[in-house]
């Protein structure tokens, strides 16, 4: 099956997370994905090695690229990707803030030169403020948008969430933005300038607490594994693991009541009989629940809930999850051998996308150089490259 971006040609001057998740998608999509990458390779390659030796970042979003390396202090690897940005459809770059001003391939520039390249910068806060100089990177904005602030429970105190949030959502944003440019440059005939923050992307995340004591003057509370607004849910323990409990409507807190506590009376008590009314007597509640759910083992509450059609997750560890019933697996090739990611999440038409291989550092730089008419050129950059790929 034709995929959707066949035919487009995306360079990327990217590392860390947050641009090679977005080109990773735009790969996945079918584009092709040129990565530069300094002589010493992207530094995501070496935030580990643990699969195959390999990094665990760089091996989930760098599937389907070709690595070029450069140095973009030499003249003629700079007038290389200035060759590749002639004929490219989107731009994306991470580097730290005027990086690619001094470069002279700073946004402006491109468009310029360049009117349909899409060029999208991603950033860490957003420009014309105070802080657009700022480095940033995925904790600090966790801790500075106040996300760290309602993650975790009182007794912890902030809390790290337990994955890179706020790079892979400037990804995903980053990657929504560069799909809406290309669908307008087939009406208009022009490219464009976009700019993603890490910053932006999280505090407009963080709108429902942003309100919550704005409007509402509360302090939202850090409560661990339960949802700040809605009543029952969060953890219950079992006698032989937790279940996480939803209930979201009240035809859903009269069915929980009879069939799951066996006290329908519960759902016409004046301190349960409305969410709002159950999330200020929360404590007591849950009480109730647990009282309920500790005297049974998890297959049992289960059944309840499903025969119920009540929502009701179980908490996992990562074995759980590599075991998951639910879990997709797609195999991805990479210099040392395949490795099982757990699938995107999109199927279209049935299928889900086929995940190209992952690049060795530099494995591409040679013939990209051929194709962009630098044959005769060997700068210590392609020397560079071509240690990496031995």
């Amino acid at each position: 099956m034709a995929r959707a971006l066949e035919g487009i040609t995306v360079v990327a001057l990217e590392q860390a997370v947050a641009a090679p998740f977005a080109t990773s998608r735009l790969a996945d999509a079918g584009a092709r994905v040129i990565k530069l990458e300094r002589p010493e390779g992207d530094f995501a390659r070496g935030y580990d090695d643990y699969v195959l030796g390999q990094s665990t970042y760089f091996v989930w979003n760098n599937r389907g690229k070709e690595s070029c390396v450069v140095d973009l202090k030499q003249p003629e690897d700079l007038a290389l990707v200035d060759a590749m940005l002639a004929r490219a459809d989107v731009f994306v770059q991470n580097l730290a803030p005027g990086a690619t001003d001094r470069l002279g391939i700073g946004s402006a520039s491109l468009r310029a030169r360049f009117p349909r390249l899409v060029v999208c910068d991603i950033l860490g806060y957003a420009p014309d403020t105070p802080d657009q100089d700022r480095k940033a990177y995925d904790l600090l904005i966790q801790a500075e948008t106040g996300l760290a602030g309602v993650t975790g429970s009182a007794e912890s105190g902030p809390s790290r969430v337990g994955l890179s949030v706020c790079d892979i959502s400037t990804g995903q944003v980053a990657y929504s933005a560069i799909l809406e440019a290309l669908l307008m440059r087939e009406r208009t005939g022009e490219g464009c300038h976009i700019q993603v923050s890490l910053f932006d992307t999280i505090a407009e995340y963080m709108n429902v607490p942003y309100l919550t004591r704005r409007y509402g003057g509360r302090e939202p509370r850090r409560i661990g594994l339960a949802h700040p607004t809605i009543a029952p849910y969060g953890v219950f323990q079992a006698q032989d693991g937790d279940v996480v409990i939803a209930i979201q409507n009240e035809r859903e807190w009269k069915v929980f009541c009879e069939r799951v506590l066996d006290d329908a009376a519960l759902a016409t008590d004046p301190r349960f009989d409305r969410n709002t009314a159950r999330v200020n007597n929360r404590e007591t509640l849950d009480q109730l629940i647990q009282d309920r759910v500790g005297r049974s083992r998890v297959a049992e509450i289960r059944r309840l809930l499903d025969e119920a059609r009540l929502a009701y997750g179980l908490v996992s560890t990562m074995d759980d999850l590599i075991g998951h019933r639910s879990a997709t697996r797609a195999a991805v090739e990479t210099p040392e051998g395949t490795v099982e990611l757990l699938a995107p999440s999109v199927i279209m038409n049935g299928v889900r996308h086929t995940l190209g291989r992952i690049p060795r550092l530099g494995e591409h730089t040679e013939a990209l150089r051929q194709e962009f008419g630098q044959g005769g050129v060997a700068s210590s950059a392609q020397a560079m490259a071509k240690g990496g790929a031995a």
